[in-house]
């Protein structure tokens, strides 16, 4: 036995959540709920538990293992599953957030249900993650409030309407809607329609959604053209409804990825041709453009890019480094055969 294991009277490895708890002077579900967050403890209290957790050497898991350095080497990604939200996209930004994470040996905890601001103050109150990275970022996003009051950094994916405090990361969504408007306006079009996300998405007041069609009312009006802004649930009679309420559109731009594929079936049912009746600018992956008939002129969505820039940042602020309030990809469009 090393004289460690003399002082304590046991063995590091024999060592409970009881042992910490007597050792701290606290109840063992205080020991529990300061491991697991579950529960908001005492800034004095979580000090006395993780200072006894030192002394024992009790490593239950992972993030115990990590205490004496006080890092847990994983992040946490919040990304609720909401309605009107398409997953296959989501996922490319968490792929990328995961692989950036382990690139620089840090693992990924991914919080997928909307627990909103009381799920950020869990994760936040637990040894079990560094820091926090933030999707289906809202306008005026109600979590907001709990990352400025938390002694975790957090990152956000996306643009609330207040970024004081805050470290947020992006496509620039309204650039990327008036570069569709002034390629469209460029081929000669001056009736343009955008068919953006689901109504819930609009109903939330999910940031990316409002500022691309911001960009693209803004970037009409400057152009002195029309512009039609319409949500569009990702169907085939969703599209077919909205293709119909603007009939004298002859330039589309399709904001819900979703819904590509159920947009140029419709304009077939219509017997509008693309690109000699109607053309079509998307924003949407580049892969989405590419395999569609015909191929779209698109504004891709930099998933990868977007969730290595967050990474990026919020390992800058875990080193105690100074990084902006908001970094805004530009976009980049590609002409293919829609336009």
């Amino acid at each position: 036995m090393t004289a460690s294991e003399e002082r304590t009277g046991r063995r590091a490895s024999v060592v409970t959540i009881t042992d910490v708890a007597r050792h701290a002077g606290v109840a063992a579900s205080t020991v529990s709920y300061v491991l697991s967050g579950k529960r908001t403890i005492s800034a004095g209290t979580r000090a006395r538990v993780l200072a006894s957790i030192r002394t024992l050497g009790f490593h239950p898991h992972a993030g115990a293992r990590s205490l004496a350095s006080n890092k847990a080497n994983v992040i946490a990604l919040a990304l609720p599953l909401r309605q009107g939200m398409h997953l296959p996209v989501l996922m490319q930004f968490a792929t990328a957030v995961l692989t950036a994470a382990r690139a620089v040996e840090h693992d990924v905890l991914l919080l997928t249900a909307d627990e909103g601001a009381a799920g950020i103050r869990r994760i936040a109150g637990s040894a079990l993650v560094d820091g926090l990275i933030l999707m289906d970022v809202e306008t005026h996003d109600p979590r907001v409030p709990t990352l400025l009051d938390i002694d975790r950094p957090s990152v956000l994916i996306g643009l609330p309407a207040s970024v004081e405090g805050l470290t947020c990361v992006d496509l620039d969504f309204a650039a990327a809607g008036a570069a569709c408007v002034h390629h469209l306006v460029s081929q000669g079009h001056r009736e343009i329609a955008l068919l953006g996300a689901p109504q819930v998405v609009y109903d939330r007041d999910t940031g990316f959604a409002r500022r691309t069609r911001d960009g693209v009312i803004e970037a009409a009006r400057t152009a002195g053209i029309s512009a039609t802004a319409r949500p569009c649930e990702p169907t085939y009679a969703a599209a077919l409804e909205a293709l119909r309420a603007v009939p004298e559109a002859t330039g589309l731009i399709v904001h819900n990825e979703a819904a590509v594929d159920h947009v140029l079936t419709a304009l077939r049912t219509l017997e509008r041709r693309v690109p000699e009746d109607v053309s079509v600018v998307a924003i949407c992956p580049d892969e989405v453009a590419e395999r569609a008939t015909p191929a779209l002129t698109s504004v891709p969505i930099p998933a990868g890019e977007v969730g290595r820039r967050a990474v990026e940042l919020l390992m800058s602020k875990l080193d105690g480094a100074t990084v902006p309030n908001v970094t805004l990809l530009a976009p980049r469009l590609t002409i293919r055969s829609s336009t």
